[in-house]
């Protein structure tokens, strides 16, 4: 019994002593607490600082927002280069677009009409550009030109490229023509277009299905 009181009293004078780790613990709590928040919020904006950005695409922007080239003139000059039935050879001369008959017409030098593309034929149409060597580089290709040997010289030749389907003679294809510049395969791709009635899809046109 005497033992029990001596427990029960060493026991209270334990409870009662009050270790000054234990006063503070409230407030070490506290900054605990702080401290942890803090390396969080740290830790969440570095990794937003790093990660990379991305571009913003405005999903209002389409084809329709690119400039129109100007309208071409009536007759380009033009260098038929195959793709029609029935005119295998290439020849220079001109394109015509023939409103009156609802065609484009390709003329020899001579002013000879060599084939005429109904526009109601017409299933398609593109720009092209290939870069090819000229002939005084590939005649002269080990002769230095400013440092440079003259066959790794290059230049930039303009495509217009047609799609044609004629119900009318039953005959279909892929006909290109050169032209001299860009400026010129534009305003012509799109003249055509317009002419044709073709939609554009990208860097093509084409006609829809009715």
């Amino acid at each position: 019994m005497a033992t029990d009181s001596r427990l029960a009293a060493s026991f209270i004078h334990q409870v009662g002593r009050i270790h000054p780790f234990t006063e503070a613990y409230p407030m070490f709590k506290t900054l605990k607490s702080t401290a942890v928040v803090a390396l969080t919020l740290a830790i969440a904006v570095g990794i937003l600082a790093q990660r990379p950005r991305t571009a913003t695409q405005d999903s209002s922007s389409d084809s329709s927002s690119m400039p129109t080239p100007p309208a071409a003139p009536a007759t380009v000059k033009a260098k038929y280069e195959g793709g029609v039935f029935g005119y295998p050879k290439k020849a220079d001369g001109t394109l015509n677009f023939e409103d009156s008959n609802e065609r484009l017409v390709f003329k020899n030098d001579q002013q000879k009409e060599l084939f005429p593309i109904p526009y109601k034929a017409i299933t398609g149409a593109y720009g092209d550009t290939h870069a090819v060597r000229p002939k005084a580089a590939t005649i002269g290709s080990v002769v230095p030109y400013f440092g440079m040997p003259i066959g790794m010289i290059k230049t930039k030749v303009r495509y217009l490229t047609v799609q044609y389907s004629d119900p009318d003679s039953n005959v279909s294809g892929v006909t290109s023509f050169r032209l001299d510049n860009k400026d010129i395969l534009d305003s012509v791709l799109y003249t055509l277009a317009q002419k044709a009635g073709l939609t554009r899809r990208g860097e093509v046109y084409v006609r829809k299905k009715t």
